[in-house]
């Protein structure tokens, strides 16, 4: 007798998830998708704390089928998940973290939602237990979508459901190499692979539960991890994407949220043994990756920061970091009848610093909060040329488009 293809296989890595895991195996139980079309794989990486023995317990009980895999530890969550998905069989996959838990009928909605718009990754939105959770992305519920038009790009977690097919024919799989950032690495080359980005806004589907013990599967580790992520998941784009507006816009994500915290108010308590390192770091990344064209697209704030990395001058960031930490709002300077909006940041005109003006200039979106200020006419009318533009670079997919039937 064939045994029919399930609909979905949900992934769950687990070390040292205990009581975690009880509301996690609960949440996957209550799921409405029929029994038969799921399947559930865990792998305990090597836990002491009853992990394995509960998913054990779990899989004689539950009403589909779960397979346990018990292993030595990994040292991270990549390992599990790369095993789970060597013995997955559904259509989709789902990565499920064993310490948060999924939300009535997610399953069953982000399946229905791939399957009626034939794309390969659909986001549920996410809501955080005791820690935050990315928020961005979740303003309306998108039928099909791409990284280029969306927020998407700023949720790079493994908690999304892929199309197995998809991540077969590329051979995709987590880095094991990477200590940090290797969700980043898989979700990113998912987004620019696939035929479709779905989001689902308009119902909860994941719990992000911050452990009141502190443990959680992402390791915080020493900064340099953080540069060995940011260094790849720039690698990964520039690999996919040959250099203009669309490597720049996916460049902003590895630019803001790994490399620029690694500048911040930590910076001003790093020894100068570390602080020479980082810059050692991140020199290559910012001569590779760092341009105009990425820069204005950060605030003022963080493009300062980020250009006196590309400049080597440790010396003024300090400055810039210490004004920032203290939370004072830099004075705004008009000019042009207030068509221009510059907002002064330590060193600002400084000759001796030598900073260009333009590193300074507010774009529209931040300098509307200021009073006085005018938007010019012509730089409205160059924004919705640019938008248009945009528009015939990164079109969105057309949603009757139909997928080819596999063989």
């Amino acid at each position: 007798m064939t045994v029919a293809q399930p609909d979905v296989t949900v992934i769950i890595g687990a070390y040292e998830a205990m009581p975690y895991l009880v509301d996690c195996l609960a949440s996957v139980e209550a799921q409405t998708v029929d029994r038969t079309r799921i399947e559930v794989i865990a792998v305990d990486d090597g836990s002491t704390d009853g992990t394995g023995e509960y998913l054990e317990e779990f899989a004689a009980r539950a009403p589909m089928p779960v397979t346990v895999i018990r292993q030595a530890n990994s040292g991270g969550p990549s390992g599990p998940r790369n095993v789970g998905l060597g013995k997955a069989r559904g259509r989709y996959v789902f990565f499920l973290d064993a310490d948060d838990r999924l939300g009535p009928e997610a399953l069953q909605r982000m399946i229905a939602m791939a399957d009626e718009n034939g794309t390969d990754v659909v986001l549920g939105k996410v809501e955080g237990v005791n820690r935050s959770a990315p928020k961005s992305m979740w303003d309306k519920t998108l039928k099909r979508t791409d990284v280029f038009s969306s927020n998407i790009k700023f949720t790079l977690s493994a908690q999304k459901l892929f199309r197995r097919e998809l991540i077969e024919r590329h051979g995709m799989r987590f880095d094991e190499s990477l200590w940090t950032g290797e969700d980043a690495l898989f979700t990113m080359e998912a987004y620019l692979r696939a035929d479709g980005v779905s989001v689902l806004a308009d119902h909860t589907c994941y719990y992000l539960v911050g452990r009141e013990d502190g443990k959680h599967v992402t390791r915080s580790g020493s900064y340099t991890l953080r540069f060995d992520s940011a260094r790849a998941l720039m690698t990964l784009i520039a690999d996919l994407l040959p250099p203009g507006p669309k490597r720049d816009v996916l460049m902003v994500r590895p630019f803001l949220v790994t490399l620029l915290p690694q500048f911040g108010p930590k910076f001003l308590t790093d020894s100068e043994e570390i602080r020479r390192n980082k810059f050692a770091l991140a020199k290559p990344l910012m001569e590779a990756y760092w341009n105009e064209d990425v820069a204005r697209r950060l605030k003022v704030h963080e493009r300062l920061r980020l250009h006196l990395v590309a400049a080597e001058r440790p010396d003024l960031l300090t400055d810039v970091v210490a004004f920032v930490k203290s939370k004072k709002e830099a004075p705004a300077v008009l000019e042009k009848k207030g068509r221009r909006l510059y907002l002064a940041y330590p060193h600002f005109r400084d000759r001796a610093a030598d900073i260009p003006d333009s590193v300074y200039l507010a774009d529209a979106r931040e300098a509307r909060a200021f009073p006085g200020y005018r938007e010019d006419p012509l730089d409205a009318f160059l924004r919705g040329a640019a938008r248009k533009v945009r528009r015939t670079l990164f079109p969105r997919p057309n949603p009757s488009s139909e997928r080819t039937a596999a063989a």
